[in-house]
């Protein structure tokens, strides 16, 4: 029995079109379980349903108790073979998962501490139409204007706004307007206009519990990620008389898209207001 590292977890099924179990993990799999299966059933299929989709058939046979102890889990490092640009109008998408977009601008300021005012990002935002042929069509694409980055994280070397989740202002409706920003338990929410052509945002202050405590931490989830915001040392509250502004001789903007495929994010530049900040 061979598998990669992040395979799994796996559904496994008869050739009948009958669903034995889901969800199942790797080690599970290794150590060994029991399922009952349809008499008529001649052959299994273990489907891995995670991020390197595929399916192997094993056919129903007698297994000997000596065969049952020599078999061993070894394992593999094949890959999946994925075939680039086969849809046009499809982005950052790969093995079927949307895989996170992120770019990160630094800043730094001159002598004196700075407060941070807003963000203005100027970014065009492309949405392509299929193409009869099936091949890239620069002129089947049209610009928008809510398409854009859906989380954004501010940070400098003692300060962190956590993760903000960006939404389109509403248009034209007050009522809506006034639920943001809204506080969940691992993000905060706020909104974003695009006025001449910047998309910017400006509500966000330090959520950072201890100083003390690391503001990222490492994941296993993906190699391609560096870094992501240490949830454990934030606090998402209101925290009415105790908004922090980001101040410091140093600034980093951090801009995510990992809800959608469907948009072309052409980064161009971003500037970041703000003001001197004299103690």
């Amino acid at each position: 029995m061979k598998a990669s590292p992040r395979s799994g977890p796996f559904t496994i099924s008869d050739n009948l079109g009958n669903v034995i179990a889901t969800d199942v993990p790797k080690s599970q799999l290794i150590n060994g379980v029991v399922y009952s299966v349809d008499s008529a059933a001649s052959v299994i299929t273990i489907t891995s349903t995670g991020r390197c989709k595929k399916s192997i058939n094993f056919p129903i046979s007698q297994v000997t108790p000596n065969e049952q102890v020599a078999a061993t889990y070894t394992q593999s490092y094949s890959a999946c073979i994925w075939r680039h640009l086969k849809n046009p109008v499809v982005y950052n998408y790969f093995y079927g998962n949307i895989e996170p977009y992120i770019i990160e601008y630094p800043f730094a300021y001159q002598y004196r501490d700075e407060i941070l005012q807003s963000v203005q990002d100027y970014t065009k935002a492309y949405r392509y139409f299929s193409d009869p042929d099936g091949v890239s069509d620069d002129n089947r694409k049209v610009e928008t204007d809510d398409a854009w980055f859906n989380k954004a994280v501010l940070y400098n070397g003692q300060q962190s706004s956590g993760v903000l989740e960006l939404v389109p202002k509403p248009i034209n409706n007050l009522k809506d307007y006034l639920k943001y920003p809204i506080y969940n338990t691992d993000s905060k929410t706020i909104t974003f206009t695009k006025s001449d052509n910047f998309y910017q945002y400006n509500t966000f202050w330090s959520l950072v519990k201890h100083k003390q405590e690391p503001l990222f931490i490492r994941t296993c989830e993906s190699l391609s990620l560096d870094k992501v915001v240490n949830q454990a040392n934030m606090d998402y509250g209101k925290r009415s008389f105790k908004k922090e502004p980001l101040r410091a001789k140093e600034l980093k903007v951090r801009h995510i898209l990992d809800n959608r495929y469907d948009a072309h994010l052409v980064s161009q530049f971003i500037i970041t207001p703000s003001q001197i900040s004299y103690k």
